[in-house]
């Protein structure tokens, strides 16, 4: 049956306004993100500034993941009870907290406190901007896609003129700077639209119990977040300098960030025309043909093929677990697979280190992770929208 006027309007407004939401929400999740970015580069070269020796570094660089693996659902189950305006406005005044803690304070434990704070922060944020982008069912790729582009505009800026500014007045005070910047977060949250009724509600466990398509998500946090980023620079290293291939890697990795910027919203909106369950089938195989090439090792066009991959997974993933999910159940689900995403991108780095320590070979690992992904799709069966 034809839609009436009134109708069209309401579907309008619920689209303008979902929009709205998603780009005010993920705009500060980019600004909370400046401090957790400019981490990675400053701590492993300035460790002494920050009074931690190399083990701590390590240690630092991984506790907001590792606390997330075990809070993520306790993060949801908050946001089910207080909302996603709330969620997201804790989130954004820990999140700079974090931020000014890392000028603050030194030392391993002091650090790891704010690392752990960050943490939880960006799971309250992340969270919210999901809940807000899945909103409008029929446009929930594209508005997933939309709030990945917006958030890492933060870690990109953040990994250019952050790291530029780090040099200029030191590792430390870079980040009150980047502290002040990030408290503009809090009113872009403000700002957010009130629930107008109570969303239903089910009790959320706090450990999330994985379904089979977690797995899938696994393997993608495993494979890309996780092992990628490591080998890239060690492969680089074989073939040129030491100094070509920093350069090179950081040039990669921040192709990664771009690339999701400009590919997401893209695959999103497709999957909204033509499914979400097919754009993760041509998005993995993509990046099965990206591991393969770089085992040869074709570097650029490998890589390449990765990052487009990872990029529309980004927005098709949470789309596709959206329109699976009742309306009830949407956030703690979306909090499962960001745990078990979590859980891959802790594991393979220590797997991958484990492995190099044994002479195994990279090209031999990227194989083993053209097969993995491969696999992994048999996983994405409870994804079929029925």
């Amino acid at each position: 049956p034809t839609r009436s006027a009134k109708e069209e309007i309401c579907i309008t407004l619920t689209k303008v306004n979902t929009r709205r939401s998603v780009i005010l929400a993920a705009a500060a999740l980019a600004l909370s993100s400046l401090g957790d970015a400019l981490i990675y580069v400053v701590l492993p070269v300035s460790a002494a500034a920050f009074n931690v020796s190399l083990v701590w570094v390590g240690i630092l660089l991984a506790a907001n993941r590792i606390i997330r693996i075990f809070f993520y659902g306790g993060i949801a189950a908050l946001g089910e009870k207080v909302g996603a305006r709330k969620l997201a406005l804790i989130s954004a005044i820990f999140a700079a907290l974090s931020t000014f803690m890392l000028w603050g304070l030194s030392g391993g434990p002091a650090l790891l406190v704010a690392r752990v704070i960050w943490g939880l922060s960006f799971a309250g944020l992340s969270l919210s901007v999901l809940a807000y982008a899945v909103t409008d069912k029929a446009h929930s790729g594209q508005n997933v896609g939309i709030g990945r582009s917006i958030h890492q505009i933060g870690p990109a800026l953040a990994l250019s003129a952050g790291a530029w500014l780090a040099s200029q007045i030191g590792p430390r005070d870079v980040f009150l700077v980047l502290g002040v910047i990030s408290l503009f977060a809090i009113p872009l949250v403000w700002i957010l639209p009130k629930p107008t009724e109570p969303l239903p509600r089910k009790k959320t466990k706090w450990l999330p119990r994985p379904a089979s398509f977690d797995l899938f998500f696994f393997v993608v946090g495993f494979t890309v977040d996780g092992v990628f980023l490591i080998l890239v620079p060690l492969l680089l290293a074989q073939t040129v300098s030491l100094e070509t291939a920093t350069v090179t890697a950081g040039l990669i990795l921040t192709a990664r960030r771009l690339g999701e910027m400009i590919l997401a919203p893209l695959a999103g909106k497709f999957g909204d025309s033509v499914g979400h369950f097919p754009v993760l089938i041509i998005a993995s195989l993509a990046m099965a043909v990206g591991f393969g090439l770089l085992a040869v090792p074709y570097i650029i066009a490998g890589s390449a093929l990765v990052i487009l991959g990872r990029g529309a997974i980004a927005a098709a993933g949470p789309a596709a677990i959206a329109d699976r999910a009742g309306e009830q159940d949407t956030l703690h689900r979306l909090a499962v697979m960001q745990t078990w995403r979590d859980v891959g991108a802790a594991a393979g780095p220590v797997l991958t280190g484990i492995a190099l320590s044994q002479d195994f070979s990279i090209s031999a690992t990227y194989i083993g992770l053209a097969v993995l992904t491969v696999l992994s799709l048999f996983s994405l069966r409870g994804l079929i929208k029925r």
